[in-house]
């Protein structure tokens, strides 16, 4: 089957295996398969199995091939990608036809494929939910039947709400289809964000407050409700999802050392709170939902790649010592063994100027950019066992000049800046050499967002007071400076979100969810005024990436072949992915303004459509 037909062709969950081989046996009758809905998803446990698959997905949302997820911090003010043969000149490369799906070019068409692919997974459990004979007169069968519908809503409101905040209109499928559907038209960002809010609020009725780690519990789907109710401008509710979360009793920010390395006084709190071990701890109180990432576990494959991915390449044969010699080795085993004590990166994705620097201004207190938690690049020293007892800067730190202001590296922007070490450094339980990131549990939703988000509600309320003690939760926690109600706005929200959930959030859709709110709301930023008709041309989510960015402010800033950075207000939304549109034959999918295609576009449906 073609590839194009994987986003809107739902297939029957299991396939019936079949002997290879060519001969005439084959053509006997056999009987039906045996894997059919009535008696795959006739009990709970059969239903909360496909609840897992769904469960399972995220992995390929944020893992598989190379770490898709980083994609969000490249189209936002975080991070860029200064890999050669990647996509840099978005005004240009950033099209339907391009290869949204590959590594060595950009990755927005993997957030369709896989967000579909996960809403076909959350629609299994919701088209079979009523296939297992529930007792309708025992309490107990109820709320085990209501409880995996709700976390089956829980999963597909999850991946609409990011579809929502990286596409804006998408098709809405409800249900599982078991034949081709290829009539989709595009629904308003808005209906779906109804939609998903009152799947949210149902749910909330019926999860219950624990849930296994890597499970889905009350508390991920209010902090999720809490995001969809900021989507929409309703602070006022926003504020109290947030607080039932913040003030339940079931979850706290972490402040007391914990985990494997808690009695090792060289750590700190931060660093224990991003152990891929500590993650699902029964003492860590601050995770709301993880994603479980064990090696042998079905639908994970290689690890999360993200040491390879976003640590620089330090390694390369140019990165030398004041006297001209190859400063480091590509090898682990060795006296000064770098690669073993912070991984073997290959400089995809570094961070812009914002995130390295200025956000960390004026504050050397703060855990969260203090060394060993964030690493710097004269952390590491000169590793080349080929310089020992010839050159005297072997296991001295690396520089940038010598003496005379010469340069000693080939390419800074893949192999000269510094990262957050705390977060990155994943090395596999199994394959203790795993260099490039290994698997470990990674956080969804932690209750430090639930602070960030309930003082964005209370900033758009005007509630300044509010806003700061729930941002002085966070910055004192990694012994931050407090910051004074009179200097909350937007800049400082977002400042203290890049600080806390950098290499975790989805940055780009933060970003375009608050494009949305000022275009809504009609509050200035910075005495400009959005709107949502001309949303595509001028838009926060621009302005602010060109505000804070080192690389798209200019149009001249290029990699090392020449290619600039270059963005434009309309890659605010992503284009869709031009094989979902032609596979769409008798329907209308709508590609986003100032793409290819833009103009067969037709309005929106301003509702649901029946299914």
């Amino acid at each position: 089957m073609k590839s194009s037909y994987k986003i809107i062709l739902w297939l029957m969950p299991a396939l019936l295996a079949f002997t290879a081989g060519c001969n005439k046996d084959y053509l006997k009758p056999r009987p039906l398969s045996f894997y059919t809905p009535e008696n795959l998803y006739n009990t709970a446990e059969g239903l909360q199995s496909a609840l897992v698959n769904s469960q399972q997905n995220l992995y390929a949302e944020y893992f598989a091939d190379e770490a898709p997820f980083l994609t969000q911090m490249v189209l936002s003010d975080e991070a860029v990608n200064v890999l050669s043969t990647t996509c840099q000149n978005f005004n240009v490369l950033l099209q339907p036809e391009a290869p949204l799906n590959n590594t060595n070019y950009i990755k927005t068409g993997w957030f369709w494929d896989y967000g579909y692919k996960g809403i076909k997974l959350a629609n299994t459990v919701i088209s079979y939910i009523d296939v297992p004979k529930w007792d309708t007169t025992s309490a107990e069968d109820m709320a085990t039947r209501n409880t995996l519908l709700g976390k089956a809503y829980f999963e597909r409101a999850l991946r609409y709400y990011w579809l929502c905040n990286t596409y804006g209109d998408v098709p809405w499928a409800g249900k599982l289809y078991t034949t081709p559907k290829l009539d989709f038209y595009s629904v308003k960002r808005e209906v779906i964000l109804e939609k998903i809010k009152e799947d949210l609020e149902w749910a909330a009725e019926w999860v219950p407050e624990k849930a296994d780690k890597g499970d889905v519990p009350k508390g991920a789907i209010l902090h999720l409700l809490t995001k969809v109710y900021l989507a929409l401008g309703d602070f006022d509710n926003a504020i109290r999802t947030a607080s039932l979360v913040i003030d339940g009793g079931t979850y706290h920010l972490m402040t007391e050392r914990f985990g494997a390395d808690k009695d090792d006084p060289s750590k700190n709190l931060l660093w224990d709170l991003h152990r891929p071990e500590n993650k699902a701890l029964p003492e860590n109180k601050e995770a709301l939902y993880l994603l479980i990432d064990r090696p042998n576990v079905p639908g994970n494959s290689g690890g999360s790649n993200l040491m390879r991915n976003t640590v620089p390449a330090y390694f390369d044969p140019d990165v030398r010592t004041p006297n001209g010699n190859q400063g480091m080795a590509p090898i682990t085993d060795i006296e000064f063994d770098m690669m073993a004590k912070y991984g073997r990166g290959i400089g995809r994705y570094r961070p812009t100027w914002y995130l390295e620097h200025t956000i960390w201004d004026n504050d050397a207190s703060d855990l969260r950019h203090t060394r060993g938690n964030w690493t710097f690049m004269d952390d590491l020293v000169y590793d080349n066992p080929a310089l020992k007892g010839v050159d005297p800067y072997y296991g001295k730190p690396l520089q940038k000049y010598n003496a005379t202001g010469t340069l000693l590296i080939g390419d800074t922007m893949r192999k000269w800046y510094s990262w957050p070490h705390h977060k990155l450094y994943i090395i596999d339980p199994e394959v203790l050499q795993s260099e490039s990131g290994g698997h470990g549990d990674w956080y969804i939703f932690r209750l430090a967002e639930t602070y960030l988000l309930r003082a964005e509600a209370y900033w758009w309320k005007g509630n300044l007071g509010a806003a700061a003690k729930d941002i002085n939760a966070v910055r004192v926690r990694a012994q931050a400076k407090p910051i004074a109600p009179d200097a909350v706005n937007i800049e400082t929200i977002l400042d203290e979100r890049a600080r806390e959930l950098c290499y975790e959030e989805p940055r780009k859709e933060v970003l375009t969810r608050i494009a949305y709110l000022f275009a809504k709301t009609g509050k200035p930023y910075k005495n400009k005024v959005y709107t949502l008709e001309n949303f595509s041309s001028q838009n926060f989510w621009y302005d602010w990436v060109i505000e804070k960015g080192n690389y798209y402010n200019t149009g001249k800033v290029t990699i090392v072949h020449g290619d600039p950075f270059t963005i434009s207000p309309y890659h605010v939304l992503w284009p869709v992915p031009q094989h979902a549109i032609d596979a769409n034959v008798n329907g209308v999918i709508n590609q986003n303004q100032g793409y290819i295609g833009d103009g067969k576009s037709v309005p929106p449906l301003d509702a649901l459509p029946e299914e």
